[in-house]
């Protein structure tokens, strides 16, 4: 089954609006295990304006699930990354002033200083993934890096899912025939729900994680984050989608 990493900022944009402790961020990534989540995910900006570098170290020794950090690789987030050493690592081209993760990687123009990134995080024994678009020339890119995985960006599919969801999933069908032929293993990542995310599971089962944040943190407000990790399971398990 695809495996469900949770993504946790939001839960520190709350903790951080009003200072202190509450909710407990660390809590919380533990309690997302307990409940079922395969892994933890998180986002460090350089404000710092939901998760704190200082989470990071918190959270990772206490994990007995994958955690995985993405990030825009400035220097400060390689030497967070290579020195607590998570199970994955997201590459994402964001600038500091991104509200959110909003496109992927041109590959092609950053080709050298990707490479060399994933030889840096693989020699630390941490798989990497590149965040990219649907774009065939690009995927093919990132192969060329030694990438282990790619993150599909699916805001535009998320976007699309309503208007028509064959045509949706249509480029990001093809992008995951791609990526298999090339020996890359796949994440998928944005704006993922209850309402679309088992139409895309179902159309490409070789999907290996989905990290979804947003979503999930807001469902939990009506169900609670255990029952809400336990539909986001149910969802990739049966490939059923549900409604509310």
């Amino acid at each position: 089954m695809t495996k469900l990493s949770v993504n946790i900022n939001k839960v520190a944009t709350i903790r951080n609006s009003r200072g202190g402790n509450i909710p407990d961020v660390a809590k919380t990534a533990l309690d997302c295990e307990l409940f079922g989540a395969q892994g933890i995910t998180v986002h460090p900006r350089p404000d710092e304006r939901h998760i704190r570098y200082s989470d990071v170290y918190e959270i990772k020794p206490r994990l007995k699930t994958e955690l995985n950090i993405e990030g825009y690789p400035s220097q400060r987030f390689v030497e967070l990354v290579t020195d607590v050493k998570p199970a994955q690592v997201t590459l994402v081209p964001d600038t500091p002033d991104a509200l959110t993760s909003n496109r992927g990687w041109d590959v092609k123009a950053n080709l050298n200083e990707l490479t060399g990134l994933v030889e840096l995080f693989r020699s630390n024994g941490i798989r990497t993934s590149i965040f990219v678009e649907t774009d065939p020339e690009n995927i093919a890119c990132a192969a060329k890096t030694g990438t282990d995985r790619i993150e599909l960006y699916t805001g535009p599919y998320a976007e699309n899912y309503a208007h028509d969801r064959d045509e949706a999933i249509a480029p990001f069908i093809k992008a995951a025939k791609l990526a298999g032929e090339l020996g890359l293993g796949l994440n998928a990542g944005h704006d993922l729900n209850l309402l679309n995310l088992a139409w895309f599971i179902s159309q490409i089962p070789s999907t290996d994680e989905v990290s979804i944040g947003h979503a999930l943190i807001s469902d939990a407000l009506y169900f609670g984050l255990e029952k809400t990790i336990s539909m986001y399971n149910e969802c990739l398990k049966t490939n059923t989608e549900i409604t509310y």
